[in-house]
């Protein structure tokens, strides 16, 4: 007997509208499990063109083609997206004005960021039932569904890349017939998934490498990769929560470990922000007048803006240079590498929805780990632990 898991419902794919992003929620090898479990598949026109995925493709697998976004939103039951709904300058409407009541969301949201607290809060007073992929859990369970780490390891190998191709210097020592160019310091804050794929990049370049993690066994992993690192010392109960996830300091410690780490960031000329806390604001490790010391040049990549950033200073999507030096804050890295993001990214949530059918009805069982970590709004409420806290609806 063929498995109708999807049968009856109506998946949505727009077409990702945030400047830069060339990613797709869905490919033609996702889309045809989908509607061999018998679902229908609405795919808006182009939107597989940023990651070289033509219309003819999903058509060959059975999805139906819709011309304008409207048609995708106003007739799934489910829509997949790979970044938060926005406003459509084609279309001069909202993405969420398009959706309905009773609708399923699932996406990048980051629910915590202050930037997108009111798209919470709108999506909550439309009835919408989100779910966003940057709060899955880090269990054995959820490793398929894990786009965060999979788009963090996208992340971190470009983030170098911009660094380098916006640093004034070269990374790698340079002899020349006029003497030795000495090498480039980075400095790598956060060696969770991103970090170390920073960390192992910038080394590939030829970088004198500096690592820190409140974590000690993130700061191992480090080591393993042949970098210096800068251990802060912080109690382990108050570094590690479940998963292996960073947790969130209190200020007093915060503060700590801004003062530890405060004179290699000064001396760097590349430093990459990647420390996060799951599904909360990131902190602010690097602030404004450490960038006031920092060499002319130098370059901060922040790859945590879309949770607010590590940076004091980073704008969020611009390119902003402060005291002569270059702060990138970027928010769609992944989706400048779209061919590797979007093939990990479209297994990543077929796995997730998976999860939350079963034949033919969502599943949303709050029993569940990977559901309750993962929800942000439900029949009206904000659910998120995350964006609860730092909307201070607590």
């Amino acid at each position: 007997m063929a498995n109708l898991q999807f049968s009856g419902l109506v998946f949505g794919i727009p077409k990702e509208i945030m400047s830069g992003e060339r990613r797709v929620s869905a490919n033609p090898d996702t889309l045809e499990q989908f509607i061999a479990g018998g679902a229908k598949v609405l795919v808006e026109q182009g939107a597989g063109e940023g990651s070289f995925i033509r219309d003819e493709e999903y058509i060959k697998v059975g999805a139906e083609i819709c011309r304008e976004p409207r048609q995708v939103f106003g007739n799934a039951d489910i829509i997949l997206k790979v970044k938060e709904p926005a406003f459509n300058e084609i279309q001069k409407m909202h993405e969420v004005d398009m959706m309905h009541a009773g609708q399923t969301l699932v996406t990048f949201l980051h629910p915590a960021a202050p930037a997108n607290h009111n798209l919470v809060k709108t999506l909550a007073e439309k009835g919408i039932l989100s779910l966003t992929l940057d709060s899955i859990p880090r269990i054995s369970r959820a490793q398929e569904m894990d786009a965060l780490t999979s788009m963090s390891t996208v992340a971190g190998y470009k983030s170098v890349l911009f660094a380098a191709n916006t640093l004034t210097k070269f990374v790698p020592m340079t002899g020349t017939a006029v003497g030795m160019i000495k090498p480039a310091t980075a400095l790598i804050i956060g060696a969770g998934v991103a970090g170390l794929q920073a960390a192992a990049t910038s080394k590939r370049l030829g970088a004198v490498v500096y690592a820190t993690d409140i974590r000690p066994d993130a700061l191992e992993h480090a080591k393993s990769l042949g970098v210096k690192v800068i251990e802060t010392g912080i109690p382990h109960e108050l570094t590690t929560g479940q998963g292996g996830y960073a947790k969130a300091l209190p200020e007093e410690w915060l503060i700590k470990e801004r003062a530890i780490i405060r004179e290699t960031v000064v001396n760097a000329d590349i430093v990459i922000g990647s420390a996060l806390v799951p599904g909360k604001v990131a902190p602010i490790l690097i602030t404004e007048e450490m960038v006031k010391q920092m060499k002319p040049g130098s370059v901060i990549i922040d790859i945590s803006i879309d949770q607010g950033g590590n940076c004091d200073l980073t704008v969020g999507g611009e390119i902003v240079r402060r005291y002569d030096v270059t702060i990138d804050g970027t928010k769609n890295i992944p989706g400048m590498v779209p061919t590797t993001s979007t093939w990990m990214f479209a297994r990543n949530i077929y796995n997730f929805v998976s999860n939350l059918i079963k034949d033919g009805k969502l599943q949303i069982n709050l029993t569940d780990e990977i559901i309750s970590s993962s929800i942000v709004t439900k029949d009206g409420e904000i659910l998120h632990a995350g964006a609860r806290e730092a909307m201070g609806l607590d």
